[in-house]
């Protein structure tokens, strides 16, 4: 029996094709999250608008992330930071308002499941670490794997202290925008995809 092999099943999708893998699975994120509320409950006052948490604690994060993760990339090798070229083909030659869609729902799907539904359930440390479990490619990468562990204990840490699901789906909304903004315009690319569109913003260490 032939081993699953999960990035060579990626590299005979197309671009769209593995645009559209992501919307079925933030569907079936949205889904199970769904399916999991409907047994032990959820409180509607959950989803508030509050302009200080949702904005300045959102955002902030966000921004926050967003640097350490440029930092990484200005410091560490390449290769410690590689995902596959995933990131860069889901997020390239694509117009800002679909990177934005795109971003929404992966941030509203997935705090929805992880946040809304299993936090509540497994606590904060292991529904961390099943988020990063499920980010496959991520596993053999330690650096990656370490830094999905981190966002997901940030994120579940922001919902929390403000019982407000809003705020985590605002901050993974705008880490997931700028990132795939910066992937877009080039300035966040491997060595391969700055040679052939002219270099970027982002030297990475070999």
């Amino acid at each position: 029996m032939k081993k699953w092999d999960q990035s060579a099943l990626i590299r005979q999708m197309s671009d769209k094709e593995l645009r559209l893998n992501i919307y079925v699975s933030q569907g079936v994120f949205l889904a199970a999250g769904t399916l999991i509320m409907l047994f032990t409950g959820f409180h509607l006052e959950r989803l508030r608008w509050e302009m200080f948490p949702v904005l300045v604690l959102g955002l902030g994060t966000a921004l926050a992330v967003v640097l350490a993760n440029l930092l990484l990339h200005l410091f560490l090798p390449e290769r410690m930071l590689d995902d596959g070229g995933i990131n860069e083909r889901i997020f390239r030659k694509v117009p800002i308002w679909h990177i934005a869609f795109l971003t929404a729902v992966i941030s509203i799907a997935e705090e929805w499941l992880f946040r809304g539904a299993i936090q509540p359930l497994l606590g904060l440390s292991l529904t961390s670490l099943l988020f990063a479990v499920l980010h496959v490619r991520y596993i053999k990468k330690p650096v990656l794997f370490i830094a999905a562990v981190l966002l997901s204990f940030l994120l579940g840490y922001l919902y929390e202290k403000t019982n407000n699901l809003i705020v985590p789906m605002t901050a993974h909304f705008f880490i997931d925008f700028l990132l795939g903004l910066l992937i877009s315009k080039g300035w966040l690319t491997s060595r391969n995809n700055r040679a052939e569109n002219g270099g970027g913003f982002f030297e990475e260490r070999e």
